[in-house]
């Protein structure tokens, strides 16, 4: 299943496409792109659901993009991308192939760009997302969210790389030459990084924006049953298939068209999928939301 997701995702026309200089996509364009994945083939949700998961994607992205350290480790959150990708299919070469392929375009656009034009990408992304402050969950145990949905800029931790510890003023004559110093005590908690992220095709990213944000344990949530939280612990370890599962991974491979979809006649092959707990949670949840929040799905053929 993952294998036709990333393939598709990584088409060599699609790819090229993406990296033609051009202006960055509205709104609207975004949203159809992501409700024609998202409702391919038989897989259908319901507007609340489609809301929902669109709404924790956009806010987990301007997250990363707000929070990054200085302009040009946007490009260090997209490797962390990338790299998780690549784990999912570390044993399909020809996918594998198609990734990196991809990875170095990256390297080749992106990586000779200077710091000033990492800036405007960056003001150019937070922009887009700037009237977005949907409130997550996971942001707000982590007290990375307010609860008017704005995001907290620490004052603490690392400083980005290539910077000093803040701290320390240095006074120079018209000469260059240095001919006072001045220290003053800061709020926060600052260190120096010790080293860059790499930039490399295979390397340690340092940054670990853009890594899985569900694969850190949290102590807030303390009402997991010890079974529970003994399950969720081994739950990367435990690489074995599940042969039960075989009928739903083939299904779920039907819908992304990987597979050819036999339908029995008369018979109902769809199947819904819910982010809500109940159906009557996402029935509310469609009616309670704001109109300006609300998209309108638009379904594209594009098998011609």
């Amino acid at each position: 299943v993952m294998n036709d997701i990333i393939t598709t995702m990584f088409n060599k026309k699609f790819m090229e496409e993406l990296f033609k200089p051009q202006e960055l996509y509205s709104k609207k364009a975004l949203r159809t792109v992501y409700d024609r994945l998202a409702h391919a083939s038989i897989m259908r949700l319901n507007q609340a659901s489609m809301d929902k998961l669109y709404d924790l994607m956009t806010m987990a992205f301007k997250y990363q993009v707000l929070l990054c350290p200085r302009p040009k480790d946007i490009l260090l959150v997209t490797f962390n991308h990338l790299d998780a990708i690549k784990d999912f299919i570390h044993d399909s070469p020809g996918i594998l192939n198609q990734v990196d392929e991809t990875f170095r375009q990256l390297i080749e656009t992106y990586s000779c760009l200077s710091a000033g034009e990492f800036q405007l990408i960056r003001q150019t992304l937070l922009i887009f997302f700037q009237d977005m402050h949907i409130r997550v969950s996971i942001f707000l145990k982590d007290k990375v969210q307010n609860s008017n949905g704005r995001f907290v800029l620490p004052i603490s931790g690392p400083v980005p790389w290539g910077t000093e510890v803040p701290g320390l003023i240095r006074t120079f004559n018209r000469n260059g030459d240095e001919v006072k110093r001045t220290e003053f005590i800061t709020d926060g908690n600052y260190v120096t990084p010790q080293r860059e992220g790499s930039f490399d095709l295979y390397g340690d990213r340092v940054l670990k924006l853009g890594t899985n944000m569900y694969s850190v344990s949290r102590p807030v949530e303390t009402h997991m049953s010890g079974s529970s939280k003994n399950l969720a612990s081994h739950a990367k370890d435990n690489v074995a298939p599940n042969p039960l599962a075989k009928e739903e991974l083939n299904f779920l491979a039907r819908l992304l068209g990987g597979l050819e979809i036999k339908k029995p006649g008369g018979s109902e092959t769809g199947f819904r999928l819910n982010l809500f707990t109940t159906d009557e949670e996402e029935e509310h949840a469609a009616l309670t939301r704001p109109e300006e929040l609300s998209y309108k799905v638009i379904n594209i053929e594009a098998t011609q």
